[in-house]
Formats: structure tokens, C-alpha cells, sequence
């Protein structure tokens, strides 16, 4: 929970506006209108080029929360967006500040975050001059934002805002970069506060075709195999219940990626799991044998169909995706629907008659399930503990209730396998981009966003070594955030790889030498729990989550520890390895 004085100053500052006749800066203009767009917080990092806005934050009308590390500050405001589906604000200076935070704006973009991002520039007489910290950062963030702007002129800057924000969480949603030389934040204006938008040739389509739902409703009506695939789609257009309603009443499987884990509860019985790559026996199956299946808001990207040539082989594909671009990208169409997956499963409910039943196939997956549970084998290695049974655990004293963040590697898998999710948006993970360093700073972010909410992140040895500064934050602000830190002593899935792929030339991904974690996370002043013998495994995870305050929970497994089943990179999905 936050600290309450931190919470009443955030409070007084917020009732004490500001009038727009009295405000003459760019900076002062850029405040109100972040304050127009009912922003919470500023994630950021200041430098040179921005201290006229940090001068303007200085009052605080909307609390900043300072990171270590810019590219930090940029996996928060993600973690804050997934969590509260508001675009999170960046706030960082010109040159490496920006460079720095390219990395969590391309995270962003490929797993359609919102954010707003200002990054700092020199003065305007200096553009183009190689002036100290220079970047030209609109060339660099052109292939990884939905749009980006440099403020030339003072009076446009509340336009601007308005604009970045409309465009950053419409339609796709993803990042939106406002690069801000320095001495628009000086320059004053008596221009009217203009909040009109003009975005030519930004169009989003919403609603479905009559026809196309018709089409999709005939398929449906004559399907013996239908299967749903859920992805991140459900939870933007937030339609976890009309999914559920949709396929209980159609009586389908449901298959999710790893980003549409949560839109049904782990636990129904229609839910096969997560397919692809690490995805379950059940799942990949299904996508197999299906003779329809209805992609929900999912790119079929190559960890799901990592050879598209033989993917759903005997289906007939439809693809619902608010972004045209999408349909038929990868996968070859049938029924391609440009809409919100919201309005489309509105539709489909309106029109459904009588519910339908497929019995025989629904058996026939819910046995591949049975047949081949996510599971794993006990070891006989005191010294090391099991990692899937930590996070099944950590599953059950949360009632599967928590927002959990991850890192990227083997451990994000074990959560995707084993974390019994209830609804969508608990997991905040990087998937697209595969960002390592992103969880630390993604739980803080998705805590800010749900301050009274569980939050657990699950990081590796590797990524914790990336961004384990910002843990400060925890401390600082009394997060009560529990980091379950998954110690192999090696890059896990790397290894996993060179294991199998690289005739165990293990090139690279062992560390010879590794820090104390507790001690270093308790120079933060973050209490440390460390599990070395598996025998103490449930009993130190329930005096940590008993714990008031943030802690790490370091659990050290087997470096052999693999993750399975797997689909070989370039399979098709029924080929699966390591099966137990």
C-alpha cells in the first residue's frame, strides 16, 4: 500500500488547480493538460533538457515517481497500463534519457500498451547541430510508436497531449512519443487552451459487418470442432464475461496465448490452457484437430504458430482484430472481421438462439487435458526446489487472485503453466518483444495502478541483475510487492537451448559468480527470504507473504530444471517434446 502521507499530499495537490489564465509556460501548459487528461502519475527521470518541466512538477498537481534507470520508468508505465488500462506517462530527458527508454517504448508497441511518452530535447536553435545530449529521437521511435510529434510551437502543446492521448489508447493501443525541446518549456503563450484533435487517416473501426457475423454464426451452426483462441484482444476490449457467456452457451474449447491468459478462469471447464511453444498437450490438440476456430484478439504469432504452413490444418479461420493489418498477416483467413472483439461477441450473443452442444469433441479435448496435465517430477535434491510447485503454491494462498508480473525466460513459462489465473489483465508479462528486466519495474507500475491488490513478480536470476535497482521504489514506498526470485545460476532458456539445439555447448549462459541476493536486497531495505533446502519451501513462502511490506523470495532450482512440453521452433503444434 502506498504511504498515506504520500496519498494526502497526491490529494491536496489534486484539489488545488491551477487557472488557465494564469499559466504562461509550456511547461505550466503541459501539467494542465496532463491534469485535463486526468493522469495519476508521471513515471520519469529528469535530466538538462527537462528541468523546465521538472520545475513544473515541482508543485506536484500530479505525483512523480522518480525510477532508477529510464528504461524502468517505461516498463512501470506498462505494467500501470495493463493493470489500469490508462495510458502510463513517461517523463525523461534528451540523449541516453531517451535512448535509455526506446527499449520499454518497443515493448509497448508489440504488445499494444498505451503509453505517452515525452522525451526531452535541446533547445530548438539546436536541432540538428550535435548538441549535447542530442538525439534525433522521432527518427528512432518512427518504427515503434503508433505516432510521435516534436512541440515547435508553445500554443500546440495542449493539442498535442490531447491527440497522444486519443491515439495512444484508441483502436490498437500503443505508444505515442512527444519529443519536447527545451525552451518550449520556457516560451510562454496567451493562445486559448485548444484541446481540438486532428488525426487525418486515423480511422477505427469498431463494429462488425452484419454479414460478417452472419457468416461467422453459419460456421458456427455446421462446426463438430470448434476451438477459441483468446487473445490480449479479450482484455483490451475488456469482454471476459461475454466471452465466457459466448462460449458456454456455444459450448467451445478455449485455447489462450500467453497474453490471453485470464480472459476464462483457469479453473473452467471449457479453458484447455495456453497453446504454442510450452502450451499444454490439450491445447495444441486442439488447434490440431479443430474445424473452426475463432481467433478473439490474437496476432497468431510464432510462438503459437511457429510453422503457420500446418497450423489449424482442417480449420476454418476466422480472425476477429480491431487492427486490419493483422488478417491474413500470418495465417491464411477465411472470415477476416476488422472490430472490437467487445462488439462482435455482442452481436454473436444477440443473435445466438438455442445453446448448442459438442459433447463428443469437448470429451475428446478434456481427455487430451487429463492425458497430459502440466505437470513435473519431484526431486530427490534437498538442496533444490521444484520452481512449478513454488508458483502452484503461491497460486494457492492468493486464491489465484494476484497481478503477476514476470521476466522473460523459463520462469514465465512455469507462471503461464501453473498460475491459476481468474480474469484478464492479471498477468503482466513481456511477450512480444521478450524483454528482459521488465517485471521488477512492471510490478511497482501495475501496484500504483492497484494499490490495495496483491502483486507478485516472478524474475530470474538474469533479469533481476537488469533492473533489481528499482526495488528502492518498494522500499520508498512501502509496496507491499513480493518478488519471487527464480535462482538457476544460469540464462535458463537460453541454456535450455544450447541443451538441446547446440550440442550442450554451453556458450555463455552459466554465471561463474553470482551477488548475495538477500544482501543485496535488504541494502535496499527489502526483507530477503531465501529457500535452499525444498523441504522449506511452503513454510518460508508463507512467512514472506505474511510479511507487511515488499519482499524477495529467492528460490534456488536445478540448472538442469527444463521447461516442458515443448514445440520445437519451426513444428507444428502436435509435435510436442518432453510430454510426461
Amino acid at each position: 500500500m502506498l504511504k498515506s502521507e504520500y496519498s494526502k499530499n497526491k490529494l491536496e495537490k489534486a484539489q488545488t488547480p491551477t487557472s488557465l489564465d494564469t499559466m504562461t509556460s509550456g511547461a505550466e501548459l503541459l501539467v494542465e493538460a496532463l491534469v485535463q487528461e486526468e493522469v495519476e502519475y508521471i513515471f520519469g527521470y529528469p535530466g538538462g533538457a527537462v528541468l523546465p518541466l521538472y520545475d513544473a512538477f515541482y508543485e506536484q498537481r500530479i505525483p512523480h515517481i522518480l525510477y532508477r534507470h529510464e528504461q524502468g520508468a517505461t516498463h512501470a508505465a506498462e505494467g500501470y497500463a495493463r493493470v489500469s488500462g490508462k495510458p502510463g506517462v513517461v517523463v525523461v530527458t534528451s540523449g541516453p534519457g531517451a535512448t535509455n527508454a526506446i527499449t520499454g517504448i518497443a515493448d509497448a508497441y508489440s504488445d499494444s500498451l498505451p503509453l505517452v511518452v515525452i522525451t526531452g530535447q535541446v533547445a530548438s536553435p539546436g536541432i540538428g547541430k550535435d548538441a549535447f545530449q542530442e538525439a534525433d529521437i522521432l527518427s528512432m521511435t518512427t518504427p515503434i510508436t503508433k505516432h510521435n510529434y516534436q512541440v515547435r510551437d508553445v500554443k500546440e502543446i495542449p493539442k498535442i497531449i490531447k491527440e497522444a492521448f486519443y491515439i495512444a489508447n484508441s483502436g490498437r493501443k500503443g505508444p505515442v512519443v512527444i519529443d519536447f525541446p527545451k525552451d518550449m518549456g520556457v516560451f510562454s503563450t496567451q493562445e486559448t487552451y485548444d484541446t481540438s484533435i486532428h488525426t487525418p487517416g486515423y480511422v477505427v473501426k469498431t463494429s462488425p459487418e452484419q454479414d460478417d457475423v452472419t457468416q461467422l454464426l453459419v460456421a458456427l451452426s455446421v462446426s463438430q470442432k470448434p476451438v477459441v483462441l483468446a487473445g490480449a484482444g479479450i482484455h483490451f476490449s475488456k469482454s471476459n464475461d461475454l466471452l465466457r457467456q459466448f462460449v458456454e452457451h456455444f459450448d467451445i474449447p478455449v485455447v489462450a496465448t500467453l497474453h490471453g491468459l485470464g480472459a476464462i478462469p483457469y479453473s473452467h471447464p471449457l479453458f484447455l490452457g495456453m497453446g504454442g511453444m510450452h502450451g499444454s498437450y490439450a491445447s495444441n490438440m486442439a488447434l490440431t484437430e479443430c474445424d473452426l476456430l475463432i481467433n478473439f484478439g490474437s496476432r497468431f504469432d510464432d510462438r503459437l504458430a511457429s510453422n503457420p504452413d500446418h497450423f489449424a490444418p482442417h480449420a476454418k479461420i476466422v480472425h476477429v482484430d480491431i487492427d486490419p493489418s493483422e488478417i491474413n498477416k500470418i495465417i491464411r483467413t477465411d472470415l477476416g472481421i476488422v472490430a472490437d472483439v467487445k462488439h462482435v461477441l455482442t452481436e454473436l450473443l444477440k443473435r445466438r438462439g438455442e445453446a448448442v452442444k459438442h459433447d463428443t469433441w469437448v470429451k475428446q479435448v478434456q481427455a487430451y487435458r487429463t492425458q497430459h496435465p502440466f505437470t513435473y517430477l519431484e526431486t530427490d535434491n534437498e538442496a533444490f526446489s521444484k520452481p512449478q510447485r513454488a508458483i502452484e503454491y503461491i497460486g494457492q494462498i492468493t486464491n489465484g487472485d494476484a497481478y503477476v508480473s514476470t521476466d522473460v525466460g523459463q520462469h514465465q513459462m512455469w507462471v503461464a503453466q501453473f498460475y491459476p489465473f481468474k480474469k484478464h489483465g492479471q498477468l503482466i508479462t513481456s511477450g512480444g518483444l521478450g524483454t528482459m528486466g521488465f517485471g521488477i519495474p512492471a510490478a511497482i507500475g501495475a501496484q500504483f495502478a492497484k494499490p490495495d491488490a496483491t502483486v507478485v513478480a516472478f524474475v530470474g536470476d538474469g533479469g533481476f541483475q537488469m533492473t533489481n535497482q528499482e526495488i528502492a521504489l518498494m522500499k520508498e514506498f512501502n509496496l507491499n510487492i513480493k518478488v519471487v526470485l527464480i535462482n538457476n545460476g544460469t540464462l535458463g532458456m537460453v541454456k535450455q537451448w544450447q541443451d538441446k539445439f547446440f550440442d550442450q555447448r554451453f556458450s555463455s549462459s552459466v554465471f561463474n559468480d553470482q551477488p548475495d541476493f538477500m544482501r543485496l536486497s535488504e541494502a535496499y531495505g527489502v526483507k530477503g527470504f531465501l529457500i535452499d533446502q525444498a523441504s522449506q519451501l511452503e513454510s518460508t513462502i508463507d512467512t514472506a507473504f505474511a510479511h507487511d511490506g515488499p519482499a524477495v523470495i529467492e528460490i534456488r532450482i536445478s540448472p538442469t530444471e527444463a521447461v516442458l512440453p515443448m514445440v520445437p521452433s519451426g513444428k507444428s503444434n502436435h509435435e510436442m517434446e518432453g510430454l510426461l
